[in-house]
């Protein structure tokens, strides 16, 4: 018996890693899972008179927005889809696209839960929660002694 070495044709090789290699790259990078399913970033920013929560969200619309407040749980939430054709030569490629993301905070008990405003501005959605005024500092109180 003789035991015979093969050598892979390194031409046909190449042609399967570029045709697959992007989407299996992608699969083994989580990429196709978090595509459109990712978790904006957040900042929360507490000063004496409110808390302001931020949220890095571009690319959207106001009306891709869902902000719901149930007890002191405050849920923000957005879907977006979309589609795209793209013609060139005699290919054509359809994609579908699909964004959706929710993000819930509890709301600590000193919170205005009926001043409660949002405002998307330049890629970044801002939720504005006041304090009430009872649980805001109060400054210090002479009392003299009767």
């Amino acid at each position: 018996m003789t035991l015979v070495r093969t050598i892979p044709d390194m031409r046909f090789q190449g042609l399967f890693d570029n045709f697959f290699a992007p989407d299996f790259q992608l699969l083994n990078r989580g990429g196709l899972a978090t595509g459109g399913s990712s978790l904006p970033k957040v900042n929360i920013k507490e000063s004496k008179d409110d808390y302001q929560v931020e949220l890095a969200v571009p690319g959207m619309a106001k009306e891709d927005f869902s902000i719901k407040l149930d007890d002191n749980l405050l849920s923000i939430s957005s879907t977006k889809t979309g589609e795209t054709t793209k013609e060139d030569h005699a290919y054509t490629r359809k994609e579908f696209s699909y964004q959706a993301f929710e993000r819930r905070f509890t709301l600590p008990e000193d919170v205005d839960t009926e001043k409660i405003s949002a405002s998307y501005v330049n890629g970044v959605l801002q939720i504005h929660i006041p304090k009430r005024e009872e649980a805001k500092p109060q400054p210090p109180k002479h009392i003299t002694v009767a």
